[in-house]
């Protein structure tokens, strides 16, 4: 794909975006789903939802972290193929499952994969890109893995409906595409070694204070960041039935798919920061108004406010954070901050699965407030402050 006269994303970048999409597209033919599953079918509480996204943002959090330790000291693609590997694995397990312990089991090892790939595999695109096109670059990434999620619900729909609304047999279908994707890995080359591997012991000296700024207020907003499977159940509990359920959440990320690589373009040229401000404060609107709001029709709505958020800030929170880092921890510095932001999500699934009530209002509204703080915050925040590259 050509950004510029001369100047073209590298194959690295593009090959990983197609891994991303066919994982994508596996697992978004289930996750809205999930909620259904876990709450319908195995009859469990909104409580035991919110403890299996928790605990599985939680591992994946904390692989993000040791990955990306890792992702400074050896090769980076057996990390990424064994995380796309794991996640692959853990979809047909769901499917077995009578209870949701076993749902629980394997959502955590679905999550630790995505831990164990996603900080590796982000430091090879940041590594493997120039600075001034880290926009594109992670923009292009999760457009493609947004773009898997316009799928990956449509086919389970149609897949749902051809199967007599069985739920459990989409769990082994999803299989298909999520081992396409681990083999597509064998493209991606590594060039070489990351900077410092032939040492793994070789001293690399404290992160930024710029850095550590940026990460901890974002960490902040992260405890008000509550799992996507909790807006799907507001949606349900708004009057959504599962079909109109599936089609706002493709209208979502339908949105967030093509917002992605404008937005991520856009901040190669303007403060990331700003833009990243702009996410927050769309973010507090979606959260607020799904709080504030008492009819379904306000969803289709407010789901592709949610989808601009997230196109605002995930690929620019990466670009972002990328500009912090010395060329030799971007391993380690997007797990620290990936891992960080991950655990605080965990707190937030928690609390808000707690304190979800019988319609999810409250969490939903003091979310949306806090967010628009914090936006607000960003906005006024001297820009030397997060600003700091040292490659």
């Amino acid at each position: 794909m050509r950004t510029e006269p001369g100047r073209r994303l590298s194959r690295n970048v593009v090959v990983l975006s197609w891994v991303s999409f066919f994982q994508d597209a596996a697992s978004e033919m289930l996750y809205p789903v999930l909620p259904l599953f876990i709450t319908g079918v195995l009859g469990a509480p909104v409580s035991v939802l919110g403890l299996i996204e928790g605990v599985a943002e939680g591992a994946a959090s904390v692989m993000k972290g040791v990955s990306g330790w890792l992702a400074d000291r050896m090769r980076r693609r057996p990390l990424i193929a064994w995380g796309y590997g794991l996640s692959a694995i853990s979809k047909p397990v769901i499917g077995l499952a009578g209870g949701w312990p076993l749902v629980l089991g394997a959502r955590f090892v679905d999550r630790t994969g995505k831990g164990l790939r996603t900080s590796p595999r982000d430091a090879l695109i940041a590594a493997d890109t120039d600075p001034a096109m880290r926009g594109r670059a992670f923009g292009l990434h999760r457009a493609a893995d947004t773009a898997g999620a316009v799928l990956g619900p449509l086919l389970g729909l149609a897949l749902y409906e051809a199967l007599d609304h069985h739920l459990r047999p989409l769990f082994f279908l999803a299989f298909i595409p999520a081992a396409a994707s681990v083999a597509l890995i064998a493209l991606v080359r590594e060039h070489q070694p990351p900077p410092g591997a032939a040492d793994p012991l070789l001293p690399r000296g404290p992160l930024s204070p710029p850095f550590w700024r940026v990460v901890g207020f974002l960490t902040l907003f992260g405890l008000v960041d509550f799992p996507d499977a909790l807006l799907i159940l507001r949606a349900k509990e708004l009057g959504l039935g599962f079909v109109a359920i599936i089609g706002a959440y493709v209208l979502y990320n339908t949105v967030y798919a093509v917002l992605s690589f404008p937005a991520g373009a856009l901040s190669d040229r303007v403060p990331r920061r700003l833009l990243f401000a702009g996410g927050l404060a769309v973010f507090a609107v979606t959260y607020a108004g799904l709080g504030a709001v008492t009819t379904s029709a306000w969803v289709w709505v407010l789901l592709p406010f949610y989808g601009a958020f997230t196109a605002l800030t995930d690929g620019v929170g990466k670009a972002w954070i990328s500009d912090l880092l010395p060329a030799r921890s971007l391993g380690a510095g997007l797990g620290a901050y990936q891992g960080l932001f991950g655990g605080a999500v965990l707190v937030a699934g928690v609390w808000a699965g707690l304190a979800w009530g019988q319609a999810g209002r409250l969490p939903l509204l003091l979310a949306g407030i806090v967010a628009g703080v914090l936006a607000v915050i960003l906005f006024v925040m001297d820009p030397a402050v997060s600003r700091a590259r040292s490659n």
